[in-house]
């Protein structure tokens, strides 16, 4: 219940010391400032990254051929080998828990190093034999027309997808694109779409500049048969591609007389163990920033301990007064611990208001600066705040548990004998 005499007292006993209840004060303000910053800046950093993961599916393992490592079955060490078409058929049947297989083919290594025609113009692009499904194992956005689809697989059609920095490099402004032609090698591609990536891995303008066409016809053009250059492998959901890497490993050395025990022959990037690693990384940047928080804070609520103990001992007179005019001991407890949890709040709440408008001023500048890499919309949500409001309570009332007890174990005719 609401007692108009107990707030007026004290009100009375924190502003009799202006000056030493705003320094105690501000230990605690600037602990619960310190754990959002720290926060939100995490999360900015974890939105930035997310960000940029934004569209890969993260369950998804690369895998290349590299020199064999040991002999085997007469098969001598050194050598090198390709997957064929029949690797790929023979893991999406021995491995029920694939998504999604796709076998690529690439011309052009690092950067491009193929002359792509178009009229007058030439261009170096990264050209890949892909299946549609790479489109949702790769972050990609079909800005004009449409992307590689089975009819092109199967009917072998020498179509083309373009990024954007192709048709840049090999049109002129404002010339139609859709239906028009590409000269690859020698061989005429129809330009039937144009996509924009959506995430660059720090290497946008290279991203741009890509060609894709359908797997068949691309093996077809340029006399690949049934070989693959690497494959990119997604597992279902639920199931990590960590998990059953070793498995699809098996079936390809199995295929091409690898020893079992050779890791060095297959080479392969798995996308799911570094996001994992990703977010590990988060976990322990939060972790970071409540326990720095947490310790900042601890130093707020001593403050504020050893200001009420400081409290206590120059109303020791006055405590005795009560005390001697029928005070309960619990009167006295609530009345100190109320003091405490009411300067702690206040601070507290001061450091979450000027926390709050912080990140909106950082927000503001993010946004008036433009887009920036690796830090997106720093930001801590209710949830955090809630956790902060309990963490005040508690501290507020720790804080005021020790001069407390003191003030309760105050005999009243000691009390009064105090000068």
């Amino acid at each position: 219940m609401f007692n108009q005499d107990r707030w007026k007292e004290i009100l009375e006993v924190l502003t009799s010391n202006w000056f030493r209840t705003v320094l105690t004060a501000f230990g605690v303000f600037w602990g619960i400032f310190i754990l959002i910053l720290l926060l939100a800046a995490g999360k900015g950093l974890e939105n930035g990254i997310r960000q940029d993961f934004s569209g890969i599916a993260t369950n998804t393992m690369f895998m290349w051929t590299q020199t064999v490592s040991k002999s085997y079955e007469g098969m001598a060490k050194g050598r090198r080998f390709r997957y064929r078409t029949g690797d790929v058929s023979d893991i999406r049947e021995n491995v029920p828990e694939l998504r999604f297989i796709s076998p690529r083919n690439q011309l052009g290594g690092f950067n491009g190093a193929n002359n792509v025609i178009r009229g007058l113009n030439t261009g170096a692009f990264n050209v890949y034999g892909d299946y549609p499904e790479i489109i949702q194992q790769e972050p990609m956005e079909i800005i004009k027309g449409r992307f590689v689809n089975y009819g092109d697989i199967n009917e072998k059609r020498k179509i083309a997808v373009i990024g954007e920095g192709v048709k840049t490099t090999l049109y002129d402004l404002g010339e139609t694109v859709i239906g028009s032609y590409l000269k690859i090698r020698g061989v005429n591609f129809m330009v039937v779409g144009i996509y924009k990536k959506k995430n660059s891995g720090g290497n946008n303008e290279e991203s741009q500049k890509e060609i894709y066409i359908p797997f068949t016809s691309f093996s077809q053009a340029f006399n690949m048969g049934d070989r693959v250059g690497w494959m990119a492998i997604t597992a279902n959901d639920g199931t990590p591609i960590t998990d059953i890497k070793e498995q699809i490993f098996s079936i390809v050395k199995k295929n091409h007389k690898i020893h079992p025990e050779d890791t060095r022959a297959i080479g392969h990037f798995d996308l799911y163990q570094q996001f994992r690693k990703v977010e590990s990384l988060f976990l322990a940047l939060k972790v970071i920033a409540y326990f720095v928080g947490a310790l900042v804070l601890l130093s707020g609520v001593i403050g504020v301990s050893n200001i009420m103990l400081i409290v206590v001992k120059e109303r020791i007179k006055e405590i005795g007064i009560r005390r001697a005019l029928g005070a309960s001991p619990g009167n006295i407890r609530s009345q100190i611990l109320t003091e405490s949890v009411f300067l702690t709040i206040i601070s507290g709440m001061a450091g979450i208001v000027f926390g709050a408008l912080t990140i909106y001023a950082i927000n503001y500048g993010l946004e008036r600066a433009g887009p920036v890499d690796m830090f997106v919309n720093p930001s801590v949500d209710l949830a955090v705040i809630t956790s902060a409001l309990t963490i005040l309570i508690v501290s507020g009332l720790i804080a005021g548990l020790i001069p407390a007890q003191n003030a309760v174990k105050v005999r009243p005719i000691d009390a009064l004998r105090t000068e």
